[in-house]
């Protein structure tokens, strides 16, 4: 009998320790990734930009919420949010309880899917079908129907009174200590809100840098701000693919962006021209599916240096 049924049963058993891990484990794993950016102007003291993305906050986890509070001691030059904040209807104060020590320094954000509807229970395969079809959010897919509205007003107005600058396809700028940053944001490509005529123009001359800022790295949003020369393209989404198979890397993006990008700093390229392109893994998963494997949450710390000469 051991010889018959114990491969089976050991299969089985490392089969349950992986979905045990992929849910107990490894979503309250948080991690902080480092990257330096070349992209400043030559001379200019590096600065550093913190960027968080898809936290997905439900109320009642004060691990994560710590964590997020505990990242302001890296002091960051500005904070960059690409959205998905939330993952119940419930959790802004909780979300904002988070984020409250982050909204003391500069910083800039943009809103997700997940900021204006709740989450809804869905099969997980339906993301592998979606991209074998090209089909991804609403690009290609019928309308939502009968969706949780997420109460983002809120939220929005206290990024807003904390000083942080609000890029729902629009415009904006920092004036740091070290440097003068202009702004370019969209709403979620994922749901067809982004509005590029109404950005358009390119980077700020007069600027030391500018940045662009989108929730989802779709290819329209960034082959249009590469084109206009954006130096460095911030997005979140993905979440790294949230399910990694190791030596293999992530099955899906969510999106149009290939696999091989999907989190981690990548260039992106139009033609002749190229732009760094960032895309956080996030620190969160949707609550009806709250499992990452070999895919640990994260925030990033950017060094943005000067660009070579």
């Amino acid at each position: 009998m051991r010889a018959r049924y114990g491969v089976p049963l050991g299969i089985t058993a490392f089969g349950a320790a992986c979905v045990g891990y992929a849910t107990l484990v490894e979503p309250r794993s948080f991690r902080l990734r480092r990257v330096t950016v070349p992209v400043l102007p030559p001379g200019m003291k590096p600065l550093r930009a913190l960027h968080v993305s898809d936290i997905h906050m439900v109320s009642g986890q004060t691990k994560k919420r710590r964590w997020l509070q505990s990242l302001a001691g890296l002091r960051p030059d500005f904070v960059v949010n690409t959205g998905d904040n939330l993952s119940d209807p419930h959790a802004v104060p909780e979300l904002l309880d988070a984020l409250e020590p982050l909204m003391e320094f500069p910083g800039t954000y943009v809103f997700g899917s997940n900021d204006y509807y709740g989450p809804r229970l869905r099969n997980p395969g339906r993301y592998l079908i979606e991209k074998a079809s090209g089909r991804h959010g609403l690009n290609g897919n019928q309308p939502v129907v009968g969706a949780i509205h997420n109460p983002w007003e809120p939220m929005r107005d206290a990024f807003d009174a904390a000083g942080w600058v609000g890029l729902t396809n629009a415009r904006g700028e920092l004036k740091l200590e070290h440097g003068h940053l202009a702004l370019t944001g969209l709403d979620d490509p994922h749901i067809k809100r982004d509005r590029y005529s109404e950005v358009a123009g390119g980077p700020d001359p007069d600027a030391d840098l500018s940045l662009a800022v989108v929730h989802a790295p779709y290819l329209r949003v960034l082959d249009a701000f590469t084109a206009a020369r954006y130096p460095l393209i911030l997005a979140g989404h993905t979440h790294g693919g949230q399910l990694r198979i190791p030596y293999y890397g992530a099955l899906v993006t969510n999106c149009d962006l290939d696999t091989a990008r999907v989190s981690g700093l990548s260039d992106h390229r139009v033609g002749d021209r190229r732009s760094y392109l960032h895309v956080s893994a996030g620190c969160g998963a949707n609550r009806y599916t709250p499992i990452r494997f070999a895919c640990p949450p994260e925030a990033t710390l950017l060094t943005l240096t000067e660009r070579p000469r």
